[in-house]
């Protein structure tokens, strides 16, 4: 007699139902990433065009604070009310947050704040799969299933990544635990999702790594470089450390905001003139956008990192610091891109550091900055397979696990869960399901300190 659990009819049944309910998912996430990738690409280009744009950001963010605090409602938690309703469904996902979200991106890239795109794309996807799931009236489990294949059509849209996408919205969820319940919709979702953004002409940057390693062990050869890999190893450390660095700073900055001006409209004005100081102080705009690509000759991006010389030692601190202030003053957009450009940019300066191949250490710390600041260590690995090859992978697997170990019970998703800790209890004591941002109630630091005195 047949098992119980083993039902072939329920299970091609099942494969079958969520096949068709995805589609509409894929259609309509794919459709609206490549208008949003299309609509930032002319906001990008308009703001190169015209740099004066940079001195109405903090207008800009009033616009935006407007926005959100008369149209939004729940609609401002972003990513964060996404895992919430995965988690435990409550009031739901809003379905005014999806087109919220894209005009406000596009708003703050035309005018010069520093911010990503993969926040917008995975709400874009949160709304339209919670809006479908009404539509076709799916329970909670449902539901739940669908929130997550909206995570991953979006991530995987945006990117062109659609297996990095399906494995980002089990593995974001919560630290140290995957559910694969949602595994075909997530693929089948950002897979779909992908089709169709490219089907509609959306483009994707295309990365390179020269780099040819050629080891040998008692003149034998090796398929890795040991000293390589003791360079990526060290380098891993920095890494998280880098990681852990752009989520608190991010936190303590929006307590220090909230402390000092307390008015939000007050925040986001001061927050832009921060921006336009610094870029004055730097003396160029190569630390704003995205930084997928500078036009100015002898400027840094993201691609640039991929070579020697196209990164000053410091250009990861100035893209923190001001992506960090951008997101905590109320300006909108995702922190992936500029965890790219922060990762790429330190690894190029530590390939100097350790004499090591530029290519390969800007692509680790391109992923690698990004696992420690999601806790996502298989989907950034996965992530370096589908931009840079399958045979770099070891390495990416090192600096990214590394990396995650390194950055801490901390991150960008304050709604993120750890189910088991990084660090194993001696005492064998079951680890206890909380919220990140719940963690950070307990520990101080010197930012955190300054604010809680602030606001006696």
């Amino acid at each position: 007699m047949a098992h119980p659990l083993h039902k072939t009819p329920h299970t091609l049944f099942q494969l079958v139902r969520w096949s068709l309910l995805i589609i509409p998912v894929a259609l309509t996430v794919g459709s609206f990433n490549a208008f949003f990738l299309w609509i930032l690409n002319l906001a990008t280009e308009t703001r190169l065009g015209h740099p004066g744009l940079l001195y109405f950001l903090p207008l800009a963010g009033l616009v935006i604070v407007w926005s959100y605090r008369q149209l939004g409602k729940n609609a401002e938690g972003g990513n964060n009310l996404i895992m919430d309703e995965i988690h435990k469904p409550d009031a739901g996902v809003p379905a005014r947050m999806g087109p919220l979200v894209l005009v406000t991106t596009v708003i703050t890239h035309l005018f010069g704040g520093s911010a990503g795109r993969e926040g917008t794309a995975v709400q874009i996807g949160g709304a339209a799969t919670q809006w479908l799931s009404k539509c076709f009236k799916l329970n909670e489990a449902d539901m739940r299933i669908m929130l997550m294949a909206g995570v991953a059509s979006g991530f995987g849209a945006v990117f062109g990544t659609p297996l990095t996408g399906a494995i980002f919205a089990l593995e974001v969820l919560a630290i140290g635990r995957m559910r694969f319940d949602g595994i075909m919709p997530c693929l089948l979702a950002a897979v779909l999702a992908d089709v169709v953004c490219s089907a509609w002409g959306a483009h994707h940057t295309h990365y390179r790594i020269d780099y040819l390693e050629a080891a040998t062990l008692f003149e034998h050869a090796l398929k890795i470089d040991l000293w390589t890999l003791g360079k990526v190893l060290a380098a891993g450390a920095i890494f998280g450390l880098v990681g852990y660095l752009f989520g608190e700073l991010t936190h303590a900055l929006k307590d220090l905001f909230k402390a000092t001006l307390k008015n939000p409209y007050l925040i986001v004005v001061c927050g832009g003139l921060l921006v336009i100081g610094l870029v004055h102080w730097i003396g160029n705009t190569d630390y704003i956008g995205l930084g997928v690509y500078n036009p100015r000759e002898g400027g840094v991006s993201i691609l640039s990192a991929f070579h020697q010389g196209g990164a000053e030692w410091y250009s990861w601190a100035l893209k923190l610091l001001l992506t960090a202030i951008t997101l905590a003053a109320g300006f909108k957009g995702g922190e992936v891109t500029p965890l790219f450009f922060v990762g790429a940019t330190l690894g190029n300066t530590l390939a100097w550091v350790f004499n090591a191949p530029v290519d390969l250490f800007a692509a680790i710390g391109f992923l690698s900055v990004f696992a420690a600041a999601t806790n996502t260590p298989l989907a950034c690995t996965l992530m370096g397979v589908e931009l840079f090859g399958a045979h770099y992978m070891l390495y990416f697997a090192l600096g990214c696990f590394t990396a995650y170990y390194f950055s801490g019970h901390t991150g960008i998703y304050s709604s993120q869960r750890v189910a088991i800790p990084k660090l194993f209890d001696p005492n064998g004591q079951p680890p206890m399901s909380y919220k990140i941002g719940e963690l950070r109630d307990t520990h101080s630091s010197l930012l955190k300190a300054l604010a809680k005195k602030l606001q006696r």
